[in-house]
Order: C-alpha cells, then sequence, then structure tokens
C-alpha cells in the first residue's frame, strides 16, 4: 500500500512555497481593494498560476482601466 512519490522531497518543498505565497499575495492584495479576499487567497493556494492571472484580468486590470478613466475625466474637468 506505500507507494512512493514520483516527485523528490525538494520539489514538494518548492511547490508548497509558491503557493503558499501565492495565497498569502492574493488575499492581502483583494483585502486592500476590497474584493473577496478569503476567496482569492484561498484559490490561491490550491493551483498556479491560474488564480493569478485571472485575478488581473478580473480584478487588477478593470480597476486600474477605471482609474485611469476617471483621471483623465478630471484633467478634462480642470483645463476647462
Amino acid at each position: 500500500m506505500k507507494e512512493q512519490s514520483s516527485m523528490p522531497l525538494w520539489a514538494w518543498a518548492v511547490l508548497a512555497t509558491v503557493l503558499m505565497t501565492q495565497g498569502a499575495l492574493l488575499f492581502r492584495d483583494a483585502r486592500a481593494r476590497g474584493r473577496w479576499h478569503w476567496f482569492w487567497g484561498l484559490w490561491g493556494m490550491t493551483t498556479f498560476p491560474l488564480p493569478t492571472v485571472l485575478y488581473l484580468l478580473l480584478v487588477v486590470f478593470p480597476e486600474n482601466r477605471q482609474k485611469r478613466k476617471e483621471i483623465a475625466e478630471e484633467d478634462k474637468r480642470i483645463r476647462k
């Protein structure tokens, strides 16, 4: 019943470090932005790199685009 894993121990350690780091960073950033921080943090600890890619596409890029738009509108208003 006892099987040996085909992955060496150091690879498991690297994988665990990557997943924990990704989950922690997603959690902290989502909490700062007020965006479902527990969801992003937990999901970040399960797979790599899909949660980060989707977080960028669904949260970070749209928020940055909205901020740039607001700044441009304010600049227009100030210049008039």
